[in-house]
Order: structure tokens, then C-alpha cells, then sequence
């Protein structure tokens, strides 16, 4: 019996019908573009969430952590919708709503994707959930709809206003493989992503610099960009080019004309990646990475100094390239380096945090890896 076996016996006094899990993810390159139907470029990564579920004979719906304890959350399914008050359980009880489940449930989530370090712990929890209630109520969804279902979940019942990025490449990931994601119709192809027959290693820095992106600045700048879309006449920046970007500065504010830019340059740097992997020219899938922050930085203002500070260190010992990653305003950056030289990277990272007396950051490595599956029945 697994441990989440175990716990869910512990808890709720009897075994799980089904368990699940999905993964977080980091994403190579394409930030801020999910919600602007642009082309995305992530992997899944070895954390995973894991959900045990149980199908009850009454209406009541019963939720708890491994890493929460003995705390069980219970609510009646029929109260389950948006505006119900919650903390980390709504993203469940999201799913829940957003699936269309009718009768009570037993759930127990094991969270092993750090929480706040930009690495999607909120999907892989969605997504795990998802995948759970998908195959015990024998529903059929395809994973392009989970995707949609569990963004749904995130934004409407969670509130915060997502893309879609996070929740496919939690679903739909493949061993080995970067996920090359067309986020207007989800269309995906696997693109080859293997450092290590390089010599070369995926370095992934959390700054413990805690991020939260219901605070309004995500939402704030997909605005941003839906405002330029709108006075433009166009559906999303996907239909925009930098050249018509230039020419219709007069009609938008200087802040939108920031976001859009990075939008569309983004987009474009994610294509231009994918060519550069084709031919493993890692060279030049640095300086794209480094291209990245740069807007990210300077056009997104989604950065903050703990990131900053990973990326300037990681290049100064040699990386050839270092992005931040995730939504922003905290959370983990990645650096492509020599897999020779990753004792050096991390002494040089925790040096340059330690002068400006941040708190230490942690660092870990994954290669790409499964989606969601179903792990027993």
C-alpha cells in the first residue's frame, strides 16, 4: 500500500477507488502567451501532485493534504460553485464544479510540486484531480478538454485568469520531449528536448521568493493585452506583427504598447527556438532563453530582484542562458549550463543571494516527463 493509501485509510476509514497524478511543469520558452493564443514551449518535470478520490453515496464532499495533516474540509456538493469562501481546496472543489460532478466525493491530495516557485503546483493539482474524477465516473473527456475544463476551474471558480499552458502540458506531456503547444485550437507536437547528450544540464532555481497570482498583476497585464487586442480590432496578439505593433503606437498607451510588444516577440522567439533545437543549436536557444527574461523584465515588469540575480549570476558563470519562469513576481528561474559546470553555477548563485542577503535559494534538475496518468485502480 502506497503512502497516500495509507493516509486516505488514516483519514477517511477506507481504501481510494482511484489514484492519480499529474505534473508540474517548467516551460523552456513562451511566457505570458497562453492567454494570447500564442505558441508555448514547456516540459513536464518529476514533481508530482498525486490525488487518491472515493466515491461516496450521499452529497458530501470531504478534502484533505497529505501536507495538511488531519485538516478535512467538508462541503455538501450541491454548495460547491463560485464565491464559496476556501483556501488551497478550491482549486479541487473548482474542479469539481467545473466537471459537473453531482455527488459526494472523498479526495486526498499529496503535493510534492513546490508551492509558490512558478512551477504550476496549482495545475498539477487541477490536473491530478481532473484525470481522478475523468476515470472513476468514466466521463471520456479527451485531455484537450480536461485542459479546458480544469482553466475553467482556475478561472472562474479560483479567480485567477490563467491560460491555458499550464493545465495541457500537465496533461499531455511525453517522456524525453519538450511540448511544443499551439494555445488557440491546443494542438501539440513533441519536439525533442535532450540536453544531457550535449554535455549541457537544466538547471532550475527556486528563489523562495514566494509568488501569488491572485494579487492582481497577472490579471493586469492580460488586460493589458486584451485592451490592445480590442482597440486594434483584432482577436488576440497571435494576428498582431511587430511591424503593425510600430505603426498603431498612437492608438494605444505606453504601458500596452510594452505588453504587446513582448507578446508578439515572444511568440516569435518560441518558433524561432524550436528551429534552433532542431539543429541543436544551443547556442542560440541561450540567447533566445536570455532574450526572454530581458522582455519579460524590461517590457513585462513581471521580474523581481531575487530573479534578476539568479539570471545575472547564472550568465556570469557561464550559463548560456537563464530566464525566470512562471507568472512572475517570484518563483523559480531556469539556466541552460554546462552540466560541467553546475557545482560552480549554484556556488556562484548562492554567493551573489548571500551579498544581497536574500533567502537562500534551492536547486534541483528534472528531465522532461510524463503527464497525468492514472497510477492505480
Amino acid at each position: 500500500m502506497s503512502s497516500i493509501e495509507e493516509k486516505f485509510l488514516e483519514v477517511f476509514g477506507e481504501e481510494p477507488d482511484l489514484i492519480a497524478a499529474a505534473p508540474g511543469r517548467v516551460n523552456l520558452i513562451g511566457e505570458h502567451i497562453d492567454y494570447s493564443e500564442g505558441f508555448v514551449l514547456p516540459f513536464a518535470i518529476k514533481d508530482r501532485t498525486t490525488a487518491a478520490i472515493r466515491k461516496r453515496d450521499d452529497s458530501t464532499v470531504r478534502i484533505a493534504s497529505v501536507q495538511r495533516r488531519n485538516k478535512v474540509i467538508t462541503v455538501d456538493i450541491n454548495d460547491v460553485q463560485p464565491g464559496l469562501k476556501g483556501d488551497w481546496d478550491r482549486y479541487a472543489l473548482g474542479v469539481l464544479w467545473s466537471m459537473g460532478v453531482k455527488t459526494g466525493v472523498d479526495l486526498m491530495i499529496d503535493g510534492q510540486v513546490p508551492l509558490g516557485a512558478g512551477l504550476s503546483s496549482s495545475a498539477a493539482l487541477e490536473c491530478s484531480v481532473a484525470t481522478a474524477i475523468n476515470h472513476l465516473f468514466d466521463m471520456g473527456f479527451s485531455l484537450e478538454e480536461l485542459a479546458r475544463l480544469t482553466q475553467k476551474a482556475e478561472n472562474q471558480y479560483v479567480g485567477v485568469p490563467c491560460g491555458i499552458m499550464d493545465q495541457s502540458v500537465s496533461l499531455m506531456a511525453t517522456v524525453g520531449s519538450a511540448l511544443l503547444l499551439d494555445c488557440r485550437d491546443l494542438s501539440t507536437r513533441n519536439i525533442p528536448f535532450d540536453v544531457a547528450a550535449h554535455g549541457l544540464e537544466r538547471l532550475i532555481i527556486d528563489t523562495q521568493a514566494h509568488h501569488a497570482l491572485a494579487d492582481g498583476g497577472y490579471a493586469e497585464r492580460r488586460a493589458s493585452c486584451e485592451s490592445v487586442a480590442l482597440k486594434l480590432g483584432i482577436h488576440s496578439m497571435r494576428e498582431l506583427t511587430i511591424a503593425q505593433l510600430e505603426e498603431s503606437r498612437d492608438s494605444i498607451t505606453s504601458v500596452e504598447y510594452l505588453r504587446a510588444r513582448h507578446a508578439v516577440s515572444e511568440m516569435q522567439r518560441v518558433l524561432d527556438c524550436v528551429e534552433a533545437l532542431s539543429i541543436s543549436d544551443f547556442e542560440k536557444v541561450g540567447r533566445l532563453i536570455n532574450q526572454s527574461h530581458a522582455s519579460l523584465r524590461d517590457d513585462y515588469t513581471v521580474s523581481c530582484p531575487e530573479l534578476d540575480t539568479a539570471v545575472d549570476a547564472s550568465l556570469a558563470a557561464g550559463a548560456l542562458g537563464s530566464r525566470m519562469v512562471g507568472g512572475g513576481f517570484g518563483g523559480s528561474a531556469i539556466a541552460l549550463i554546462q552540466a560541467s559546470k553546475t557545482s560552480e553555477t549554484i556556488t556562484a548563485i548562492e554567493k551573489a543571494f548571500a551579498e544581497k542577503k536574500f533567502k537562500a535559494p534551492r536547486f534541483f534538475t528534472s528531465l522532461p516527463s510524463q503527464g497525468a496518468e492514472v497510477i492505480s485502480r
